[in-house]
């Protein structure tokens, strides 16, 4: 796709102001860097706070009278309980239980907000309306942007009035700039941090109000990437995909009581048969014993250097200050302190299995 039929973010002359190093993505340009560079941005989203242009996801409203009992048939959480406000992680199952796509499920009041991913935002949106039958509208007009670190409430706070008071995983309606966005306490980094819904001819100025703080600055995907995988956290593609089920991703949290009691969700067979008698493959966190990266695609060996997986999301983490990397590996061979291999640049390297996530998330609770 050449940059001339590229997708343009409602802040891209932003972008290219602030010095960006534009990227092709999900038929976006997207900024990749900055002049900071993807350490630095890294580590600044950790201590301060950074802003995130994400407007090349997919919003989508549903509305209608049974819409919560709809949309629980298509993925395996508990839709029906969520509670005006408040938003709950999921995925969409094929009949096989294979993950079709994660997103984000809002109770905004009079109607369901979904968040997808950028990727597969036209084959959602096709996937819903094909077994939808409420309304499932596109929100084409809107703009998202993430403010995510420990001073992103503290800034945010100034120029939307009252949400601090929101908690991690809920949402509500404020002011800003002199615009009602719609807010949630959530984000992709293992920080505290907010999305934000606005009118897309509003996002160059409240993006520009919020960077007028000092402690705020612009981050691209590369410090995402690196973030989103020290806190353990999937990227649809690499580490999911329509042959991995919620087990197999270590994702069978998704699954509420209600749910794995009463089913009615595609591949409840299969997902079933995984929770009794345990999923053929696990993802695990990886850590590499040296300093050399491995990265999506390497291959995984036990000590006997026997193939037993390989790496879906790798580099180097910032905060940890050491390569890590997430992948899949056969379940008989997961134990956490495990010694295994990794074959980097054709060499066998010491790696351990290790607990996900590789930081401590500092999300806000209570």
């Amino acid at each position: 796709m050449t940059e001339s039929k590229l997708n343009l973010s409602p802040i891209n002359q932003l972008h290219l102001r602030s010095g960006a190093r534009m990227v092709e993505f999900a038929g976006y340009s997207m900024p990749l860097q900055y002049n900071l560079g993807v350490k630095a941005e890294h580590i600044h989203t950790r201590t301060k706070a950074g802003l995130f242009d994400v407007s090349h996801m997919g919003q989508v409203r549903l509305e209608g009278s049974s819409v919560k009992r709809e949309l629980e048939a298509l993925v395996p959480g508990d839709i029906q309980s969520l509670n005006a406000g408040r938003m709950r992680y999921t995925v969409f199952l094929n009949a096989n239980g294979g993950i079709i796509d994660d997103l984000i499920v809002t109770d905004a009041g009079d109607h369901i907000l979904i968040v997808v991913n950028a990727a597969c935002r036209q084959k959602d949106l096709q996937f819903m309306k094909d077994n939808l039958q409420c309304d499932v509208e596109e929100l084409e007009n809107k703009a998202l942007l993430a403010l995510q670190g420990p001073m992103s409430e503290m800034i945010l706070e100034t120029i939307a009035p009252g949400v601090a008071d929101l908690k991690f995983m809920s949402s509500g309606e404020f002011s800003v700039c002199g615009e009602y966005c719609f807010i949630t306490r959530s984000g992709y980094t293992g920080e505290d941090g907010f999305e934000i819904s606005m009118p897309a001819n509003m996002a160059m100025e409240i993006a520009e109000t919020i960077l007028s703080h000092e402690s705020a600055e612009l981050i691209g995907l590369g410090a995402r990437d690196s973030l989103r995988l020290e806190a353990g956290l999937c990227l649809y593609g690499q580490d999911l995909n329509e042959t991995i089920t919620p087990i197999e991703a270590d994702l069978g949290w998704v699954i509420g009581k209600r749910r794995r009691q009463d089913g009615g969700f595609p591949g409840l067979e299969n997902i079933t048969r995984q929770l009794r008698d345990g999923a053929p493959t696990r993802r695990v966190g990886i850590r590499p014993n040296g300093r050399a990266p491995a990265r999506e695609g390497t291959e995984i060996f036990d000590l006997e250097e026997k193939k037993i997986g390989s790496i879906s999301s790798g580099g180097f983490g910032p905060t940890v200050g050491a390569p890590i990397a997430m992948g899949y590996v056969q379940n008989h061979s997961i134990a956490i302190g495990a010694q295994v291999s990794v074959l980097v640049r054709g060499n066998l390297l010491p790696a351990t299995i290790v607990d996900l996530p590789f930081i401590t998330p500092n999300y806000k609770r209570a």
